[in-house]
């Protein structure tokens, strides 16, 4: 019989990943009610967010104000969603959401404890740290189809504020960089 390991705190636990993430779709939204675009790459500003989207365009100073500087959303959720639609697939450009990422959950990204931050690197430069919940909002429906808001309730992805500005790349990895204390 093997021996069993030390046990572990939850605070240790939370910081365990088995693989890194991916950068599936980066998305840019022009302007607010104007059709999103997918692009290759994107260069994320803190302050601003992803240089070419609608929300980079006035700086955002204060924590509060950058909590949503970047939206990701899960792929894996995709299909998923596109099902309770009664679709075979869903354009990630309907979700409106910046970065499509797969391969982590991303619910595990934002820490469980107040007092422990969680930084990511994604790429080479850029980092975030997952501020909180990106619900759906009626638009969903103009965008997606009929029940598309509740198709994506617990599902519309995450809020993000950029700490170290950087291109990110579709293809990317998205990766625990650093984990320090809240003050």
């Amino acid at each position: 019989m093997a021996l069993m390991a030390e046990p572990k705190t939850l605070k240790d636990l939370v910081l365990q990943f088995p693989q890194t993430g991916r950068i599936n779709a980066i998305i840019l939204r022009p302007g607010r009610r104007e059709p999103a675009l997918s692009v290759i790459e994107a260069r994320a500003e803190p302050g601003h967010g992803m240089i070419g989207d609608r929300r980079a365009e006035k700086q955002r100073d204060g924590e509060a104000a950058r909590k949503r500087e970047l939206t990701l959303v899960q792929g894996e959720h995709l299909p998923m969603i596109a099902c309770w639609c009664g679709f075979d697939a869903i354009d990630p450009r309907q979700l409106r959401r910046n970065l499509i990422v797969s391969g982590i959950n991303l619910l595990s990204m934002k820490s469980p404890f107040r007092d422990l931050c969680c930084e990511w690197q994604i790429g080479d430069s850029a980092c975030i740290i997952v501020t909180g919940s990106c619900d759906p909002c009626s638009l969903m429906e103009t965008e997606v189809g009929y029940g598309a808001y509740n198709a994506m309730r617990g599902l519309g992805g995450l809020t993000a504020m950029i700490v170290a500005a950087g291109v990110i790349r579709v293809g990317d990895s998205v990766r625990l960089k650093d984990v320090h204390e809240t003050p």
